[in-house]
C-alpha cells in the first residue's frame, strides 16, 4: 500500500490564457445575432454580443477570462479561493460587487449596469439575492445559469464533460467567439482523455468520499448526477455516496465510517469557514475517534483538489489527471 497526498497543480497546455482579444463592436462579428438560445428551460434572446457582463461567481468569471472576454465583464461575486496565476492580472481588474464570500445583491448588481448575468448556482438567482431569472428578464437583461444546477443541488440526468464543454460552446456564441468556445472545449477535452488513457486497470474499484466541507460538523459529499460522479466512473473509482438524493449531500461520520472509503478526495477551500482547508478536513479526519480508525485516515489516503474544482468549470478537466495519477498512486 503507497501512502500519499497529493495535490492538482496546473495541467501543462490549459493554464495559459488564451491568445484571444475580443473586446468591441468587433467581437460580435462571428455569432448572428439576435441568438435564441433554451437554458434550463427557458428561451433566451441576445440581440447583440454583450459588452457589460455580471459573473456572479468567480468560477462563471473565469470561464469568460479563459474564452478571451475577460475585458467585457463589469463586476463579480461570490470568491471562494486564489485564482490561478494564469488569469490573476486579468481577474483583478474586474470589480468585485459582493461582500466576501457572499453572493451579489440585486441591487449592487443594477449598478452595475450589465447587459448580460451569468452563474453557476440557481441559489444566486432568487429575490433574496441577485434577482430571479425572470425579475432581470423583464428588465431586458438576458441570464445564462449553468445547465449542472437548474434546480439547485438537484441531481443532473447524464451529468457529464460533454455538458461542460457545450457551455463552453454556447458562451462563445453569446460572446460574439464561438471560435474561441470551440477550442477551449477541444483543448479540456484533450487532457481529459489523456488522463483517462491511463487509467491502471484494477479487479474492484476504489472507493472515493468526495469532501467538500462540513456545516455545522455536518459533513458534506458529493453524490449523483455532478461532474464528482462523472469523473468517478471514467477513472474506474466508486463514488461512496452515489445513492444520495442530491448531487451534493448532507451525510453523516457513521455514514463515512461504514462506507469504509478507499481514498478521500478533499475540496482545498480559502473561504475562511471551519474545516474549509484541505489541512483542516485531515486534522479533523484524524482527531475524530470514529474516522481517525479508517484505512484511509491512517493510511494518509488523500487526494487534494481545489474546491472550485468540484464544480462546473475550467478547473474541472485538471481534476481527472490528477485523480488517475493519485488512484494509480494509491491503488
Amino acid at each position: 500500500m503507497v501512502s500519499a497526498v497529493l495535490a492538482v497543480s496546473a495541467v501543462a497546455g490549459c493554464a495559459a490564457e488564451p491568445p484571444f482579444r475580443t473586446g468591441g463592436k468587433a467581437a460580435t462579428s462571428a455569432t448572428a445575432y439576435p441568438l435564441t438560445l433554451e437554458n434550463c428551460g427557458t428561451d433566451v434572446t441576445f440581440e447583440a454580443g454583450p459588452e457589460k457582463v455580471v459573473t456572479l461567481n468567480q468560477t462563471a468569471a473565469e470561464i469568460l477570462i479563459r474564452l478571451g472576454v475577460g475585458d467585457r465583464i463589469a463586476g463579480t461575486g461570490y470568491e471562494i479561493e486564489k485564482t490561478p496565476p494564469a488569469i490573476a492580472a486579468a481577474y483583478e481588474r474586474i470589480p468585485v460587487l459582493s461582500a466576501p464570500g457572499a453572493e451579489i445583491k440585486h441591487e449592487k448588481l443594477l449598478e452595475a449596469q450589465p447587459d448580460f448575468v451569468y452563474g453557476s448556482f440557481a441559489s444566486m438567482f432568487t429575490k433574496e439575492q441577485s434577482g430571479t431569472r425572470e425579475q432581470l428578464h423583464d428588465l431586458g437583461v438576458p441570464t445564462y445559469l449553468t445547465e449542472f444546477d437548474c434546480d439547485y443541488h438537484a441531481s443532473v440526468a447524464d451529468a457529464d464533460f460533454a455538458m461542460l464543454f457545450e457551455e463552453y460552446r454556447r458562451l462563445g456564441r453569446i460572446m460574439g467567439v464561438p471560435e474561441a468556445g470551440e477550442k477551449l472545449a477541444a483543448e479540456q477535452k484533450a487532457v481529459v482523455d489523456k488522463a483517462v488513457s491511463a487509467v491502471e486497470k484494477r479487479d474492484e474499484p476504489l472507493k472515493v468520499m468526495w469532501f467538500y466541507s462540513t456545516y455545522e460538523g455536518i459533513p458534506w459529499a458529493a453524490g449523483p448526477g455532478g461532474l464528482p460522479q462523472h469523473i468517478s466512473g471514467i477513472v474506474g473509482a466508486e463514488n461512496i455516496f452515489a445513492d444520495a438524493r442530491t448531487k451534493w449531500a448532507e451525510v453523516s461520520w457513521d455514514e463515512v465510517a461504514a462506507r469504509d472509503p478507499d481514498v478521500i478526495i478533499l475540496a482545498d477551500l480559502t473561504r475562511g469557514e471551519p474545516n474549509d482547508t484541505a489541512r483542516e478536513k485531515i486534522e479533523l479526519l484524524k482527531k475524530d475517534p470514529l474516522t481517525s480508525r479508517l484505512a484511509a485516515v491512517e493510511g494518509d489516503r488523500f487526494i487534494t483538489v481545489p474546491g472550485s474544482h468540484m464544480d462546473p468549470g475550467y478547473g474541472s478537466a485538471s481534476v481527472v489527471p490528477a485523480l488517475v495519477d493519485g488512484l494509480n498512486r494509491l491503488g
